[in-house]
């Protein structure tokens, strides 16, 4: 697909070409025919922004995102903004993992633990645009055994495609040649409220989760292994709430992470099934997110460590300006055997589908 300077975001493509000794990068558009918008670069499969319409037809970019390559720290720090995260996304606690029978020792990058597949992840590559147009992009990415630690070599395939239905669709699949783990994400942070400056707070976003049991963590945020229910306590989203109803309430896992950064479990028949995982709205522009998955758990982060940088056409990002709902499997996966497994093996390829819709609320 052409690479075009004409985007509703005001995006410029050469402020995303880039040569590197992995390849090219570049900006890619894709649009619908109601309009709605959505930037890419295959720097790190990074989402830039989606423009969608509000109850009055305005549209407005929703996900934070920067100007450029360099904007928002993308190349310098490896900020997960927007971004593809894998081969394992999550923590992991120690870094050590078992896989095959064999124990691997991973890079720390949060330390004591390994968080986000360390800073060689893949939201740090080039990724291979195999095929684009308006509608869809295709990117691969060959991923060399112990690459970021990690065994297996492993042909990982991501398509973005936007629909008539104003929905972004995520689809993931991969394959190795050798017993391996993988458990990717995508790292988009969301305001409905849109993104402008200043970036108003999410804590008016009111939030339904189809999850019965949440993840507790200790008091360092690293995930205990532990399967809590939600009832009685300020992760029982099963109802509406606005985010910031119960985020100040003393509540100690909320303390921990300064505010939601928590793994819910959601209800699912079978594992890999695609069911409906959460629902937002912002009652200020009556935008509605919904989120689709095949994946068993979603990771609410409400953005509580932002650090107030500046990102696209200099709006800054403040404590809490925007939220994530990350599909994956649960947190340190591989030291916890009660939880699903995230093992790949050569016999039987991987796939994971996410969908973000957007709508009005009634």
């Amino acid at each position: 697909m052409e690479k075009t300077m004409e985007n509703k975001t005001g995006l410029k493509a050469e402020a995303f070409e880039k040569e590197t000794p992995q390849g090219k990068t570049g900006l890619y558009v894709l649009c619908n025919s109601k309009g709605m918008e959505v930037c890419v670069t295959n720097y790190g499969a990074i989402i830039l922004s989606m423009m969608v319409p509000d109850r009055d037809g305005k549209f407005e970019n929703v996900v934070i995102g920067a100007d450029s390559l360099e904007g928002a720290e993308y190349l310098s720090k490896g900020w997960y903004i927007g971004a593809t995260i894998g081969p394992v996304a999550g923590r992991i606690l120690g870094g050590r993992i078992r896989v095959g029978g064999k124990d691997y020792e991973l890079v720390l990058n949060s330390a004591p633990n390994t968080l986000h597949s360390g800073d060689h992840g893949f939201h740090t590559v080039v990724w291979k645009v195999e095929s684009a147009d308006s509608r869809h992009i295709t990117m691969t990415y060959h991923y060399k055994d112990r690459e970021a630690g990690f065994p297996g070599n492993i042909d990982v395939c991501l398509t973005y495609t936007l629909t008539e239905d104003n929905e972004l669709r995520i689809d993931y699949d991969a394959t190795t040649d050798a017993p391996a783990i993988f458990c990717p994400t995508n790292h988009a942070y969301f305001n409905l409220n849109g993104v402008s400056t200043p970036t108003s707070s999410i804590e008016n976003h009111i939030v339904t989760l189809d999850a019965d049991y949440y993840l507790p963590t200790d008091d360092n945020t690293n995930h205990t292994g532990e399967i809590l229910r939600v009832e009685g306590t300020p992760f029982d989203f099963r109802e509406p709430h606005a985010i910031g109803e119960r985020i100040e309430c003393g509540f100690p896992q909320l303390i921990y992470g300064k505010g939601y950064d928590h793994g819910f479990v959601l209800r699912k028949r079978q594992l890999k099934e695609m069911t409906h995982a959460a629902t937002v709205v912002s009652p200020e522009t009556g935008r509605r997110l919904d989120v689709e998955t095949t994946e068993i758990g979603l990771i609410m982060y409400s953005g509580n460590y932002l650090p107030g940088f500046t990102g696209m056409h200099g709006t800054t990002y403040p404590r809490r300006s925007a939220i994530c709902f990350e599909t994956e499997c649960f947190p340190d996966t591989p030291n916890n055997l009660h939880f699903p497994s995230i093992e790949l093996h050569p016999e039987k390829p991987y796939h994971q589908t996410c969908v973000y819709r957007f709508s009005l609320a009634d």
